[in-house]
């Protein structure tokens, strides 16, 4: 009888043991828990939104929607765009709500304010829809990842793409934050190294309705370029007013230095054509491509951009990199991140470099005529594919101080 007490004591004592282990060593609270944090009302709502949580929330439900035999669960926010609320969202989210990742980020300026969060709480981030090279570069942090594209990439894509075509001459106008100024940057640098020049540039406030002034300057600056250095609907209406000027009838050829799938749906063909930009992702370049894109769209109604996939591939490789590490602990889940190669319909061979930017192929694309697209969303010719070593910077020349 007593050798039977002990045995039943010692099996109560190592099954709790086992818990205690798996509570603590495996997945700390019995979850894991994943927030998407972006611009969900604003000038980015398109452009990422909520069309990014529904793609996280696919991500979870092709890995199984539980990793080392707990739930994942996914949160999102409006962050609309403002670093102060988004930095607030996050430290509650990693204090109080047991968030193990933050992810999206679309707008620079929040996305560089929750990744130093992030660093401070010891907590992982991934950017998919913010642009600035500077959070893999003098912002770099040993928890944050980059992932769907940078400004750097867009700089050799499309204003590569134009410089070849004769464009060496730039006017930007610029939207006023850090991706504006990143991309405005990058690109204006690659114009002159490649024998072009900058004519001068105009800054101008996040999600205006009036660019008139702005493209007034532009025009008389008789630059053959004007460089967009915006996104979403900023680009857009810059476009659709640079039309109602004569702007491009006048000869000036306008360059969306990023411009996505679902801008160009928002535009239409007819305002859009001839365009050239560059995405990460497109979904008709291929049947890996076009099989999650149409998943996608019986969900969303809409299809994929680069940013709609590149959070699907950020969740679905995260969780892999918590089933690899046999944790959610941050330390082991970041190594594995790093040392994982990334191969999924999104990113083909990508590679995380140390300073945490995630390298794969971009595409040059150009906006079809209206009478060229054969379906609905059949918007793009693929002019180019960029190889990941020269659409994003050496990890060693990006500044971050983790690169040795």
């Amino acid at each position: 009888m007593r050798k039977t007490v002990l045995a039943s004591l010692a099996l109560l004592l190592a099954s709790g043991t086992a818990f205690a282990q798996t509570a603590s060593g495996a997945a700390s609270d019995g979850k894991v828990k994943i927030g998407i944090l972006n611009d969900q009302s604003g000038v980015y709502a398109d452009f990422g939104g909520k069309s990014s949580v529904e793609a996280a929330r696919m991500a979870v439900e092709d890995f199984g929607g539980k990793v080392l035999g707990v739930p994942v669960e996914i949160v999102d926010a409006d962050h609309q765009n403002k670093a102060d609320i988004a930095s607030n969202i996050a430290r509650q989210w990693y204090d109080t709500q047991q968030v193990d990742a933050i992810m999206e980020l679309t707008t620079s300026s929040v996305a560089l304010a929750v990744q130093s969060v992030a660093k401070e709480k010891k907590k992982i981030d991934i950017v998919t829809g913010a642009a600035t090279t500077d959070l893999t570069g003098k912002a770099c942090s040993p928890y944050g990842f980059h992932w769907a594209y940078d400004t750097h990439a867009l700089a050799v894509g499309t204003g590569g793409a134009l410089v070849k075509q004769g464009g060496d001459s730039w006017f930007f106008l610029t939207a006023d934050y850090a991706f504006g100024y990143s991309l405005e940057q990058q690109t204006g640098d690659y114009v002159k190294s490649s024998g072009g020049k900058i004519l001068g540039s105009v800054r101008h406030p996040l999600s205006t309705s009036d660019f008139s002034s702005f493209l007034l300057q532009a025009q008389s600056s008789g630059a053959k370029v004007i460089g967009l250095a915006n996104a979403g609907l900023d680009t857009a209406n810059a476009i659709k007013q640079a039309s109602e000027f004569g702007i491009t009838q006048g000869g000036q050829h306008l360059a969306a230095l990023l411009f996505t799938l679902a801008e160009v749906h928002g535009l239409g063909l007819e305002a859009a054509q001839g365009l050239t930009l560059t995405e990460g992702y497109y979904w008709n370049l291929d049947d890996k491509s076009r099989e999650f894109a149409k998943k996608f769209f019986a969900r969303t109604k809409k299809m994929p951009n680069m940013i709609h996939t590149g959070t699907y591939s950020a969740v679905l490789q995260y969780l892999k990199a918590v089933q690899k590490a046999g944790t959610d602990d941050t330390e082991a889940v970041a190594k594995a991140l790093h040392e994982m190669p990334v191969d999924d319909f999104f990113a083909r061979g990508g590679t995380v470099g140390a300073n945490g930017r995630m390298i794969h192929d971009m595409y040059l694309l150009q906006v079809k005529k209206p009478a060229e697209s054969k379906e609905p969303w059949d918007y793009f010719n693929v002019l180019a594919t960029i190889p990941g070593k020269e659409a994003y910077i050496d990890p060693a020349k990006s500044g971050c101080d983790l690169v040795k």
